[in-house]
């Protein structure tokens, strides 16, 4: 958010400017507060505030202390007056999540959902998804006792290529798809439906959540690594909505077979799969292992933070600006995280720290988060 509010609401109406200036206030918000950075009169601000607390969108949220005066009374949206369906679609699960307006995780549930690998299986996958994915998400909402009159809609992300218009999947390699409708996905749900990449989704929700207008780059680490770059906090997709494929770039010439066919693709080294097919073994277990220092788990960590440290030092020139890690293996990085930026200090010559390498600020789920936070967004832009 810029230091100037007024100069970012103040073409929008004053219902809206007020909306959200309460929306994106990082402290106490009060009356006055509104009234000077909105450039709103006093009797023009109850006016619009009364029809906000009228249809439940806004709350009194407590007094400041007094400095002497009468106490300024505080005002702060309502969470729950509207919820967000995400959802993730992957190669081995479909993970739901219910946020509300502060895209706040408030119920989350994960079923089993497995891709086959031949792809000539990939049209009975896409019709058993296309009556599964409904029947789940309504158990899931009746489960939790959701009001559908204050559902905004159901975010879906995927581990593809989506085209531009938004309307087929142009290549999805850990899923065998491709060319794909993707009304495949959404055919059958009874809400308004957004499909996104689902590293482009985490990468939005990250910038959400660190607030103001970040530069980023960020590496979705799942099974299928992909990633996002954002510029003063927008995602930037590039020409054909393929930008922050990096998962796809090559590492290592001739190296390892990546899912997409060709070789030696950051994908190939950094993706938990190569765990999984090395050794069999989910990666709770995996760094159980290293824990107790097995020789041959170790080893292959080091490796894959090796190759992660050259993926991020090559983002890094390309861009000057953090690098964060997020996905399922960046849950287990943190106790790893000063053998990274080691790892990523001896690659570049021109820093003499790896500040710059973070983890996520969104511990998990953060690919449904995001995608439920396209619903959110385009909520509070509406008011």
């Amino acid at each position: 958010m810029p230091s100037s509010p007024s100069q970012q609401f103040g073409l929008l109406p004053i219902r809206s400017r007020i909306y959200r200036f309460i929306y994106y206030s990082n402290s106490f918000c009060s009356k006055q507060d509104i009234a000077k950075n909105c450039d709103i009169s006093m009797p023009t601000l109850y006016q619009n505030l009364t029809q906000l607390m009228d249809a439940g969108l806004i709350c009194y949220s407590g007094e400041e202390r007094s400095t002497g005066g009468r106490r300024a009374q505080g005002l702060d949206i309502i969470p729950d007056a509207r919820f967000a369906i995400g959802i993730s679609v992957s190669e081995h699960h479909l993970r739901l999540v219910l946020t509300d307006l502060r895209l706040k995780e408030l119920f989350y549930r994960s079923v089993p959902f497995r891709f086959r690998d031949s792809v000539s299986d990939k049209t009975s996958d896409l019709l058993s998804l296309q009556q599964t994915l409904p029947e789940i998400l309504e158990e899931f909402l009746y489960d939790h006792r959701v009001d559908r009159s204050r559902l905004l809609g159901a975010g879906i992300t995927i581990p593809a290529l989506i085209t531009p218009d938004h309307a087929r999947i142009h290549i999805a390699p850990t899923l065998n798809l491709r060319d794909v409708s993707l009304s495949s996905l959404t055919e059958g749900i009874p809400y308004p439906v957004y499909v996104e990449n689902d590293a482009t989704a985490s990468g939005f929700a990250e910038g959400f959540v660190r607030g103001g207008l970040p530069n980023l780059a960020y590496f979705s680490l799942e099974y299928g690594v992909g990633g996002a770059v954002l510029m003063q906090g927008l995602p930037y997709g590039g020409d054909n909505a393929q930008s922050g494929e990096f998962g796809h770039m090559c590492l290592e010439p001739g190296g390892l077979p990546c899912s997409c066919g060709k070789a030696g693709c950051m994908e190939a080294y950094c993706s938990p799969l190569r765990i999984e097919k090395t050794f069999g073994v989910t990666l709770e277990e995996f760094f159980r292992g290293v824990e107790v220092h097995r020789p041959d788990y170790e080893a292959l960590l080091y490796d894959m933070l090796r190759h992660l440290a050259i993926a991020v030092n090559n983002v890094h020139m390309l861009l000057d600006c953090d690098v964060v890690l997020g996905g399922i293996l960046a849950e287990y990085l943190r106790p790893y995280l000063p053998v990274l930026k080691d790892y990523v200090l001896a690659g570049n010559p021109f820093r003499d720290n790896a500040d710059y390498v973070k983890l996520s600020a969104i511990p998990r789920h953060n690919a449904p988060l995001g995608a439920a936070l396209h619903f959110v967004q385009e909520f509070v832009s509406g008011i």
